[in-house]
């Protein structure tokens, strides 16, 4: 979507583009990382180049490098991936009021394209779908500026950490800095007690429920933190905005 014309000629796709240029490097080193491990789990280059090229999930390629490496069944690995993944429902639902004009090839890409950062800056930038032809042009310039160097930044690391695994050692620790950029993001977005609240909650759920097999603990972090802040907003519904704000 960001080879389109009235997307990157617009003045948002440079916004977007530029907001997340500010993180690009966390994203980078994780990258980095994602593809050294992919070689050194076992892939041989040409599968990790494959792999780096087409999947664009970072999070559930690291999960998965691990069982690979162990030898773990097809349909395990797979599990984990779509558990780990899971996520991105949640974000799909929230972004269908944004996109839904769209063709469905765009949407296909957006949603090959949108990442957790790129989620994050958009909403942030954009709480409410826009009204109207000129808002949602400029919605979708600022998604595809901003999805754009996300993808790139991600895919071409990637890349290098599959030709350079041999010189880059995991003992750098750089997919750390991917983290950081991660909790970065979390800190702006704390602007409200609810979202204190989700954030901590899903945190808490995510440590109790580390023994978990299949990084299972992070599907129960997204339940707990949804159930409590529905179950929150439900009770503060009835009280006036500025009683549930105190």
């Amino acid at each position: 979507m960001f080879f389109l014309r009235e997307n990157y000629r617009h003045p948002e796709f440079r916004k977007g583009f530029r907001d997340m240029a500010g993180v690009a490097p966390g994203i980078a080193a994780w990258g980095l990382m994602t593809g050294v491990a992919m070689v050194k789990s076992g892939l041989s280059v040409s599968e990790a180049l494959l792999m780096a090229l087409t999947v664009f999930a970072g999070s559930s390629q690291l999960a998965a490098m691990p069982l690979i490496q162990a030898g773990a069944p097809v349909w395990v690995i797979l599990a984990t991936g779509f558990c780990v993944n899971l996520r991105f429902m949640v974000f799909s639902a929230h972004l269908r009021p944004y996109l839904m004009h769209l063709p469905r090839w765009q949407r296909l890409v957006t949603g090959y394209l949108s990442a957790d950062l790129t989620y994050v800056l958009f909403t942030q930038r954009y709480p409410q779908p826009g009204e109207g032809e000129a808002a949602r042009r400029a919605q979708m310039a600022y998604l595809a500026g901003n999805g754009g160097i996300n993808w790139a930044s991600w895919v071409s690391s990637s890349v290098v950490g599959v030709v350079l695994a041999n010189f880059v050692p995991t003992a750098w620790g750089l997919g750390f800095a991917g983290i950081l950029a991660l909790v970065g993001m979390l800190a702006s977005l704390a602007s409200s007690r609810m979202r204190w609240v989700s954030a901590g909650v899903a945190g808490s759920a995510a440590v109790a429920a580390f023994a978990l097999p299949l990084k299972l603990n992070i599907l129960v972090a997204i339940a707990a933190a949804v159930a409590v802040c529905l179950l929150l907003e439900s009770r503060l519904a009835p009280l006036k905005p500025e009683e549930a704000a105190g």
